[in-house]
């Protein structure tokens, strides 16, 4: 039986670890940037460095589990346990110096995530949860905002990768639902907008085609923090919204008609 009190508090330090290595070689700024899949879908050395140093320390740690990163393949040893980890969410931004970048890991057993750390370096700030246990930005227990309404909501979002050439790029949610809005905020990281809307920084989020590592430890630390997330998919394209159940409610209907009645 695995404790999840002692494994949270062993990946807050590694994460802690990666987290001043990004600081230190974004501040010498000499690493190696190349693209993926699209000219803006970017990978930086320090994201396979990052990785591969998590990789081992799991490895060492929990030889038998499973691991899925976005920079390397799946490790599947046929355990029921799963480690789900974006070794820097935010590349973009980490590759222009742009200080808004995060470590985020989860542990799930089966389809349940049961824990979910996520740093970010250039804020100091520690967020993490256990499943059933609450939310936490350092020592700090933490809430989601309770806002209901779309005029008072300062709202975050995202863009896919392939925004240029697919119909599902956020743009006409976007045209719809910025008028209505307090305000909107693009930071560039998934994991930093979801730690946001648990820490009620942000009242709300929303993005398309989101992959697994980006919100596996995000979305356990929004539920523990009372948050609402709804996920779906439409026209094979996943969409997730997260917030108080008033706001997730509302997105919902602005953003799936545009999609589903065209």
């Amino acid at each position: 039986m695995i404790n999840l009190e002692e494994v949270a508090a062993l990946v807050k330090k590694w994460a802690r670890e990666i987290g001043d290595l990004q600081k230190e070689k974004l501040a010498k700024k000499n690493f190696k940037v190349k693209t993926k899949s699209t000219k803006t879908d970017l990978v930086t050395e320090i994201d396979l460095l990052s990785e591969k140093i998590i990789r081992e320390k799991i490895k060492a740690k929990f030889p038998q589990h499973n691991i899925l990163g976005e920079e390397s393949h799946y490790t599947d040893n046929k355990s029921s346990y799963t480690w789900v980890i974006d070794p820097l969410d935010g590349t973009n931004n980490y590759a222009n110096a742009y200080p808004i970048y995060a470590v985020s890991i989860a542990l799930k057993k089966e389809n349940k995530t049961l824990m979910g750390v996520i740093y970010l370096p250039e804020l100091d700030e520690m967020y993490y949860a256990i499943r059933g246990k609450g939310a936490y930005k350092g020592d700090s227990k933490i809430y989601i905002s309770q806002k209901s309404e779309l005029e008072t909501a300062l709202i975050a979002t995202g863009f896919p990768y392939d925004k240029n050439d697919s119909k599902i790029n956020n743009l006409a949610p976007l045209n719809i639902i910025l008028p209505q809005l307090r305000g909107i905020r693009r930071s560039g990281s998934a994991a930093f907008d979801l730690c946001s809307v648990a820490s009620s920084r942000i009242d709300a989020f929303w993005e398309f085609k989101l992959k697994e590592w980006d919100y596996a430890a995000g979305l356990l630390i929004i539920k523990e923090a009372g948050g609402e997330v709804y996920q779906t998919e439409i026209e094979q394209s996943p969409l997730l919204i997260a917030g108080s159940k008033e706001l997730v409610s509302k997105l919902r209907q602005k953003i799936e008609p545009i999609y589903i009645n065209t």
